[in-house]
């Protein structure tokens, strides 16, 4: 098969040099290498322009529009390869990672997406907890990554992350990755839009944590600057999540999962009881997330409505919830 790595990148070349050394001592040759790179992104350019190559068959694709999304849609339009591996610039996959990705798609035809772990590094300390469960979205709407913490047999899941995932180009044909993400650079939940997608038309999506690569979480150059609160990141953040969700759910989930997100929530997208629950500990700070939660709700509801191909009529339950998610944010203002 013939393998094609895509990496979108800006500004980080120290980091982008050690991606892509970790390619060329893969034990299964990449047979092309595409790197998408801004145009304004002098640093990069200069970096690439005195990269030693040593046979990696490496080509650029200009980008001239911030966030992930623009960048891996024109480094789509590139792609020669039976597989395409996405990787980001701040990781290094295992010299066995094209090699363990191919296993599967040749065992198993119906295979659309392979992914894997993240071995997270922070300084000298790695991230090395356990988690049985991953990449699964709940039927009320709940999503559970753990990608970076999954162990034991490879299984089925319904999404992947960006840093370490694989596709089957037969099985994403024209597909793009969705341009209603919101975000300046990393655009969270980009990933989910595009596999919930292939699984709608019946592609297996895989995650077994043998297919490994390391993360060194470096600086982001927009709002998201991961650990710390920041409340644009937050709505966008939210906004993304519901959008898609919206778009895949039928219409009974939809109403679960929004009166369950406005209600409740997770650590990270609060709703009422989860800001309930660390108002103690947390105090303003809680209270400015459970507001650019709801916020990112009903932005993301208002995509939804405007941009949705869907032509089914709301029902009256679905509205209903609709009301809830426009007066909270009404209120939150």
């Amino acid at each position: 098969m013939k393998n094609t790595v895509l990496i979108p990148t800006y500004r980080r070349p120290l980091d982008l040099s050690r991606c892509l050394s970790a390619l060329q001592a893969q034990t299964k040759p990449v047979d092309q290498v595409i790197v998408v790179v801004r145009d304004t992104d002098a640093d990069t350019w200069n970096f690439l322009a005195e990269f030693p190559l040593h046979n990696l068959p490496l080509q650029t694709v200009t980008v001239t529009i911030p966030g992930v999304v623009a960048a891996l849609n024109a480094g789509l339009a590139a792609v020669e390869g039976d597989v395409l591996s996405i990787t980001d610039d701040d990781a290094a996959p295992y010299p066995d990672w094209l090699e363990k990705i191919n296993a599967h798609f040749l065992a198993n035809s119906q295979i659309g997406g392979v992914g894997g772990r993240d071995w997270i590094h922070h300084g000298d300390k790695i991230e090395d907890e356990s988690r049985a469960v991953v990449g699964q979205v709940q039927w009320f709407g709940r999503v559970i990554g753990n990608h970076h913490l999954g162990v034991g047999e490879a299984r089925f899941v319904d999404v992947l992350k960006g840093v370490n995932m694989s596709f089957r180009t037969q099985a994403i044909a024209k597909l793009h990755f969705d341009e209603r993400m919101r975000g300046t650079g990393a655009q969270v939940h980009f990933e989910m839009a595009f596999i919930l997608t292939l699984k709608r038309a019946a592609w297996q999506i895989i995650y077994d944590p043998q297919v490994a690569v390391d993360h060194y979480p470096a600086q982001r150059f927009d709002e998201d600057q991961r650990n710390n609160f920041n409340a644009i990141a937050q709505i966008n953040l939210v906004h993304n999540e519901t959008l898609v969700l919206l778009e895949h759910f039928s219409p009974l989930r939809r109403l679960i999962f929004l009166l369950w997100a406005i209600l409740v929530g997770t650590r990270d997208c609060f709703g009422l009881i989860q800001w309930l629950r660390f108002f103690p500990s947390q105090g303003r700070l809680a209270t400015r997330k459970l507001l650019a939660s709801w916020r990112g709700r009903w932005q993301g509801w208002q995509t939804w409505q405007v941009t949705s191909d869907s032509q089914t009529p709301r029902n009256s339950a679905l509205n209903f919830a609709s009301l809830c998610v426009k007066k909270i944010s009404g209120n939150a203002q």
